[in-house]
């Protein structure tokens, strides 16, 4: 019976030093006098370095979608931090509450700017990052912020957006973009009409951005929230098939950044 017990402790052992273990963790820092709190994941079953990714979050604020995501990335080998672009203590619960904290927001665009330079330093300054490798994804409001860091002029290899505002009052800010972009657009998406769409491209091109967009047919708003509901006629929606496309296409573009 000795035996057995020893060796079953150590086959237990031996099988949690080689699953590994996902890390993951609520991060509180700063943006000047501002408390943000963030959400940093990894996998240690990855050893050294790894490229890092910027996951910004929606108008509702961080919340277990994004934090979600961030787990999914760091099994796929990345270290992932969450950014808090709102601050610890805005986390909306309705979307009125919401659209009052993003709008805010998107009247201030340097805040943004610096809001997302405070994840991209957190991030940048973990020694599991490698600093020469990291990107940026961000969903709706997050797209905003995803786009505002690379118009900043950020050292990000890339950046993604996931049914992500694309305007900007600042166009002529895109010839600071060094690294390069991806867009996932629901075609019949309400929240990002077709004007923002063609702006948004003329911003690239005049910028001279390397640039994509893949547009899905039938997606509506939020096309990858499966707590987005199923009604597209809402306007907001998930949709299956657009979730798993833009996630494939997002893992694309991290293999060509990132080789």
């Amino acid at each position: 019976m000795r035996i057995s017990f020893f060796l079953l402790t150590a086959l237990f052992l031996f099988a949690g030093a080689t699953e590994g273990k996902l890390i993951a963790k609520d991060v509180d820092y700063r943006e000047g006098d501002t408390p943000l709190q963030g959400y940093l994941a990894y996998d240690d079953s990855f050893k050294g370095v790894r490229p890092g990714v910027l996951v910004f979050h929606e108008w509702m604020g961080l919340g277990d979608y994004e934090k979600g995501r961030a787990r999914e990335l760091a099994k796929m080998g990345y270290i992932a931090f969450a950014g808090d672009i709102y601050g610890k203590r805005v986390r909306p619960k309705t979307h009125e509450e919401a659209r009052t904290a993003s709008g805010a927001l998107r009247a201030d665009r340097a805040r943004i700017r610096a809001r997302a330079k405070a994840a991209l330093d957190i991030l940048r300054g973990h020694k599991l990052t490698d600093k020469k490798r990291i990107a940026a994804i961000g969903y709706c409001f997050g797209g905003t912020a995803a786009l505002e860091l690379a118009r900043s002029g950020a050292d990000v290899l890339g950046v993604a957006t996931f049914h992500g505002v694309l305007d900007t009052p600042n166009p002529e800010d895109a010839k600071n973009i060094k690294g390069k972009v991806l867009v996932l657009h629901g075609a019949d998406d309400p929240a990002i009409p077709p004007e923002q769409v063609l702006a948004f491209r003329d911003e690239m091109r005049k910028g001279r951005v390397d640039w994509q967009m893949n547009v899905y047919g039938g997606a509506v708003h939020r096309f990858t929230v499966p707590g987005a509901g199923n009604k597209p006629e809402t306007g907001s929606a998930y949709n299956e098939k657009a979730d798993r496309r833009s996630w494939k296409a997002l893992k694309l573009f991290f293999e060509e950044i990132f080789k």
